[in-house]
């Protein structure tokens, strides 16, 4: 990547990560088989009431897609920890911030979308009414590329901490917290009738802010880590 331009360096790693992701599609498959099996069986621990699963069901879906996505988190830069292409990826000339931003990406497409893609089957099982499938579905692609932001700064935090998973995930609790509100909220207003672009128009702004500061504070503390 020495002799390449940014965006031709910018889509090598692209490329490089996917196809990482997909020689380990198995490990791909796990978040994905842990939202369906915690959607099916929230009516059974329920019961067949409709009315109450028709109310929770767009939180069960955006706390189960975002456990899910925890699964994952940690793995974010495992790989390339162990191989060593993180050190050599901060030692390259090309600006560590972009490069990282690609590695969110992928780790976006290889883990949250589909989870997205699976999102209409998991809020159906739980009986959400359609018209408040577009404001799931909108907030879902708002809320998980953010989550994914934050949880990359986290995870560059914590890079050659032993156990880190649990450390990750008490650290990203309290950022995940008005994700989900700002998501529920849009999805509750739109089952109720109510405008609800307000509470996206929120998740949009935060997204954007992330997009350009995450990368930022990765490539950071990823120096400070590997630093140490």
């Amino acid at each position: 990547m020495s002799g390449a331009s940014l965006p031709q360096a910018c889509a090598a790693m692209l490329r490089r990560d996917l196809t990482l992701a997909w020689r380990r599609r198995g490990d791909l498959a796990m978040p994905v088989l842990y939202a369906v099996i915690v959607a099916v069986l929230f009516p059974f621990a329920l019961g067949p009431d409709l009315a109450l699963l028709q109310r929770i069901a767009a939180g069960v879906v955006l706390v189960t897609v975002l456990l899910a996505m925890l699964l994952a988190l940690d793995a974010m830069f495992a790989s390339d920890i162990e191989d060593g292409s993180l050190e050599q990826l901060v030692l390259s000339p090309q600006p560590l911030a972009p490069m990282l931003g690609m590695k969110i990406l992928a780790h976006w497409l290889a883990t949250a979308l589909p989870l997205i893609v699976v999102s209409p089957l998991l809020a159906g099982m739980l009986h959400l009414p359609a018209a408040a499938m577009p404001a799931l579905l909108l907030a879902l692609l708002l809320a998980t590329p953010l989550l994914s932001l934050l949880g990359a700064v986290l995870v560059a935090l914590t890079v050659g901490t032993r156990r880190s998973g649990m450390l990750l995930a008490l650290m990203l609790l309290p950022l995940c917290v008005p994700v989900v509100i700002f998501a529920a909220g849009a999805v509750a207003a739109a089952q109720q009738g109510l405008p609800w672009l307000a509470p996206v128009a929120w998740l949009a702004a935060a997204l954007i802010l992330a997009v350009v500061l995450a990368p930022l504070a990765c490539a950071a503390a990823l120096r400070i880590a590997l630093d140490s």
